[in-house]
């Protein structure tokens, strides 16, 4: 099922929940609220501002109720919170997120390890989940975010059917839509091509997203391969920062910028201002300051041939 091209291309910033949870330190609510503030303002119009679990688990991630507060303040944002479970789900619901991404590993061995739920249990808890949106009269959404459907740093392979057998069970459960991620960045071009038609084929416009890391150097060709397969909305964080605990020497996922540039570099509008871009970026750097941040694009610059002040 492809899409005509070229389409314009949402980017979902993922920077202040999948970046910083893989941070030691915790950030200071007011520099994440500056973060917020200055995606938004570079074009942003989706952001995962954070995640509803325990703070005993995850202290980085404590004060998402009060971000959820200030980013359903700025205009045009589609507000997400990742929720890994019933109780987190009624946070979000509580705290009036536009959606709510929900977990669940094609891998049997990583769903225990992240969640310690079975793949099927965690299908049962998105059942509960929906109902319980649904007894709320919330118009809150229901992503399912597909992890490790390329691979498993503790299982090793997954197999294609098993991701399409997931994909679909969730849909039946209630989701609204789904995505696939290459959590531990295991995937390759052609693979994320194929796996991406099949899922296509079988939910068609359900599918409604792409999220890659670039902890082996093809975050960004994995992109393009999903773009060539119909993805028009993908995931990235700023700096490139994140990844997954179990997946050793992660560097992180796609960078916000690089896959900015990548689009406007083939003409495919993102309605993303680099230069604002980059202007968070050195921010999160010092913000961060200790921390390796990725990506390529801020070392040399746009080529001259470029003009992407805006590429919307």
């Amino acid at each position: 099922m492809n899409k005509p091209f070229p389409d314009a291309v949402t980017v979902r910033e993922v920077g202040l929940r999948d970046g910083l949870q893989s941070v030691a330190r915790t950030l200071p609510t007011e520099l994440k609220l500056l973060w917020l503030r200055a995606a938004h303002a570079a074009g942003l119009r989706e952001i995962e501002v954070s995640s509803f679990v325990p703070a005993r688990l995850l202290p980085q991630l404590a004060d998402t109720a009060a971000l959820v507060a200030q980013a359903r303040q700025l205009p045009g944002l589609v507000t997400s919170v990742l929720v890994p479970n019933l109780k987190g789900a009624q946070a979000a619901l509580d705290s009036g997120a536009d959606l709510m991404l929900l977990p669940l590993s094609a891998s049997h061995a990583h769903s225990l390890a992240n969640l310690r739920k079975t793949p099927d249990e965690v299908v049962a808890e998105i059942a509960r989940i929906r109902a319980l949106r649904d007894a709320s009269s919330s118009r809150c959404l229901i992503e399912v975010g597909m992890s490790t459907a390329f691979g498993c740093t503790i299982q090793g392979r997954v197999e294609e059917a098993e991701v399409l057998r997931l994909l679909q069970a969730a849909l039946d459960a209630g989701a609204d839509r789904v995505g696939l991620a290459d959590t531990v960045g295991y995937a390759d071009p052609l693979q994320v091509g194929r796996l991406f038609r099949q899922a296509f084929e079988l939910v068609g416009d359900r599918l409604a997203c792409g999220h890659f890391h670039d902890t082996r150097g093809l975050g960004l060709a994995n992109v393009f391969a999903a773009w060539q397969a119909g993805v028009r909305r993908f995931d990235a964080t700023n700096g490139g920062i994140g990844g997954c605990p179990h997946a050793p020497g992660a560097s992180g996922n796609v960078a916000t910028e690089d896959v900015a540039y990548l689009f406007a570099s083939m003409g495919v509008a993102t309605g993303l201002d680099f230069d604002a871009l980059m202007a968070l970026r050195r921010n999160v750097a010092q913000w961060l300051e200790g921390e390796t941040l990725h990506g390529a694009i801020w070392r040399a610059g746009l080529p001259k041939t470029l003009t992407m002040r805006n590429a919307a």
